[in-house]
């Protein structure tokens, strides 16, 4: 279990974020491949902050159940709302904002470029 935070959690974003840019040049180029590659790579990009808010919405629920699965006594003792709050305080205030920033971004975006393509 780690708290910190890996490669991928600055290589995924990155990545995204440049397949969005090569898809609204496409777009805007009047690429052949921009409307279907924008379908599915919206529609990837949506169902895949679906399953980031909802693994951060059952992360108590995960641990307990990871803590389960390895049979330790130890593990079973501990308060896991309590360790998950310490570790969301070890963080600085503004990751959280950034957060939910991002959340209402990446979800307001692919419904609007969804939306656009389907209406284009």
């Amino acid at each position: 279990m780690r708290f910190d935070a890996g490669g991928h959690e600055t290589a995924v974003p990155a990545t995204v974020a440049a397949v969005m840019v090569a898809l609204a040049g496409l777009n805007l180029f009047g690429g052949d491949w921009a409307r279907p590659l924008t379908l599915t790579f919206q529609s990837l990009v949506l169902a895949g902050n679906c399953l980031i808010l909802y693994s951060q919405l059952t992360a108590e629920t995960s641990v307990r159940a990871a803590f389960r699965r390895k049979g330790d006594p130890m593990l079973a003792r501990v308060d896991v709302p309590a360790l998950l709050k310490a570790a969301e305080n070890g963080f600085p205030a503004w990751t959280w904002t950034l957060q939910n920033v991002r959340h209402v971004v990446v979800f307001g975006a692919s419904v609007l470029a969804l939306a656009a393509t389907l209406l284009a």
